[in-house]
């Protein structure tokens, strides 16, 4: 039998990299799938973002593992959209008690850099509301359950320290953790457990795309990915320059599991020690 046997699992941002590998080590130990992604670019965004297709291979690997699975596509900054997405999905499934907020975008730029109000709004939308219609409208289904349950959102080494380049990012990242926080205390007595991860930089392709590249290695003319290791490594105490999504869903799977029924409130970094550095 699997560890989570029987129960629901939420995932935004599931159509690729770390929202995928999330679904599917839930699907793994036993859980059924809700999978939301807006599935769609953003126009500020600079690298190429997941499209229906994605969604849809998400949710053939985890039928493939034998576990039902409702998706949709959804933007989590709209909280109506959203909410009717999920309590469609919930009604369909039965039951909710597990939510990965793992939806998010990224970017660069400053104010000596021109960062545009479109830019700031889209990454504020989709990092930091998105995280709030999440948790709004996955929370009454896991409380009115009255089993308890599990939320993790998926913040960032950049929500306790700052980034250069990257001020919209990081400041979303930390009011995840200030969100985190508040929701823990206020779902504490219905054993609603709240938890955050920070991961450092992650091989999905938010960080693999010529943008960042360039960012890294401005003297180099069309960096690759080779010539972005040092940079990156250099940023992480362990002789690493990124970790792989999978790092990241299997602490996923620990806080969510019954393993962790006493952790909440706690921010857990995947970092490669990048906070020591």
């Amino acid at each position: 039998m699997g560890a989570l046997d029987g129960r629901v699992a939420l995932v935004t941002g599931a159509a690729r990299g770390q929202g995928r590998s999330h679904a599917l080590h839930l699907a793994r130990a036993g859980a059924d799938l809700i999978l939301i992604d807006i599935a769609r670019q953003i126009d500020t965004v600079t690298y190429p973002m997941a499209d229906p297709a994605d969604l849809a291979e998400t949710e053939r690997l985890v039928r493939e593992l034998g576990r039902r699975v409702h998706s949709a596509v959804a933007d989590v900054g709209d909280g109506p959209v959203l909410r009717a997405a999920v309590d469609t999905a919930a009604a369909e499934l039965g039951r909710l008690d597990i939510v990965v907020a793992n939806a998010g975008i990224s970017g660069y730029g400053s104010v000596a850099r021109g960062l545009s109000d479109a830019a700031w709004q889209n990454v504020l939308n989709t990092n930091l509301t998105g995280a709030w219609n999440t948790c709004a409208a996955a929370l009454p289904h896991i409380a009115a359950g009255g089993r308890g349950g599990s939320v993790v959102l998926i913040s960032s080494v950049g929500g306790v320290r700052g980034i250069r380049n990257m001020p919209h990012y990081t400041a979303t990242k930390h009011g995840v953790i200030g969100l985190t926080r508040t929701l823990a205390l206020e779902y504490a007595e219905q054993f609603v457990r709240v938890n955050a991860i920070l991961p450092t930089s992650v091989n999905s392709a938010m960080i693999m795309n010529p943008t960042t590249f360039a960012l890294f290695r401005p003297d180099v003319d069309n960096p690759t990915v080779d010539d972005v290791r040092d940079a990156f490594q250099r940023g992480n105490a362990m002789p690493v320059p990124w970790v792989e999504p999978e790092d990241i869903s299997k602490a996923v799977l620990f806080l969510v599991s019954d393993d962790a029924r006493y952790i909440t409130g706690a921010t857990l970094p995947v970092d490669a020690g990048a906070l020591l550095t």
